[in-house]
């Protein structure tokens, strides 16, 4: 933090542009997630999304992956229940070979009876059979973040994540990642095997995981918020994040990310659209400084 004032509201923020992923994988703090790829232009958006089939443009699909790579994106994040694996083999089209330009996160532990279901499934057997399908459907000879989709209630943690682990012993992942747990679940999974990321829902509007955000910068663990931009009456006009980004000439989606991006230096957003246009603009709040006051009233708006 730069202050201009000895702490007063005046004072400038800048956020760091890369994180460290499990101490050896630098990414960029705005990645990608490829869920809304899935399906066509009529389906269903946000939490109802059946995110079933593939793309109905998988041209504009392909080359919007490619353009977030060139944009700068470094981290894209998929997983095998997004349209059965479709999802994987999406990314690998357009992203294969990956070299060194790009890391990808892929999930297992979720299984798709239908467009409106994702059940758990934590069988240790079961996990690591989907972790060998999606490096076949990834063109890779490992992942580099391979996270447990979900918790699977049925299963010890042990259990579950020590499937993962062995993954990682025989050298077909690289970090492990977890989404949706708590801190004592993230603790309890981290007697098994390090944990290097952890995935939930956090944005301005839903914050039930600050303890999370804290628990894991304190331990060098990056956290993915999924859903970053969260577009409400909380955003629009006359509201705080709106005046907020009126005051610095950008979007109100671009000040949610960048309230995320100084929240805490582990945060990464994998914020996902089907529009080239809203990518640029998702990168762009890379660069946003906040004051310490704006900071303050992004915080305050939900």
């Amino acid at each position: 933090m730069t202050n201009t004032d000895d702490n007063t509201k005046t004072a400038t923020t800048s956020a760091g542009t890369t994180f460290n992923l499990g101490g050896d994988l630098p990414v960029s703090r705005i990645g990608y997630g490829t869920m809304r790829l899935a399906d066509g232009p009529d389906a269903p958006g946000g939490a109802s999304a059946p995110i079933w089939n593939p793309p109905a443009d998988r041209a504009a699909a392909i080359a919007l992956l490619r353009g977030a790579v060139e944009l700068g994106v470094n981290l894209v994040d998929t997983a095998d229940a997004y349209a059965l694996g479709a999802g994987e083999e999406l990314v690998a089209e357009a992203l294969h070979p990956y070299g060194d330009a790009v890391a990808v996160s892929t999930k297992v532990g979720v299984t798709r009876p239908s467009p409106t279901e994702w059940v758990p499934l934590g069988h240790p057997v079961y996990l690591r059979q989907q972790a060998e399908l999606s490096l076949r459907r990834l063109r890779a000879d490992r992942i580099d973040l391979l996270h447990l989709h979900r918790l699977d209630p049925a299963y010890p943690i042990a259990d579950q994540v020590g499937a993962l682990a062995q993954l990682q012993q025989e050298g077909k992942v690289r970090h492990i990642g977890l989404s949706e747990v708590t801190v004592e679940q993230l603790e309890e999974a981290r007697r098994t095997a390090p944990i290097a990321a952890v995935q939930n829902l956090y944005n301005l509007a839903a914050r039930d995981h600050e303890d999370v955000v804290d628990h894991t910068a304190a331990r060098g663990i990056a956290f993915l918020p999924f859903f970053p931009v969260a577009m409400g009456s909380h955003t629009g006009p006359g509201s705080p994040v709106a005046a907020v980004a009126a005051e610095l000439g950008i979007t109100p989606a671009q000040a949610a990310l960048a309230w995320l991006l100084h929240r805490s230096p582990n945060l990464v957003p994998i914020p996902g659209t089907g529009s080239a246009t809203h990518l640029a603009e998702n990168m762009k709040a890379l660069g946003v400084v906040l004051s310490a006051d704006q900071l303050e009233r992004l915080a305050d708006a939900a």
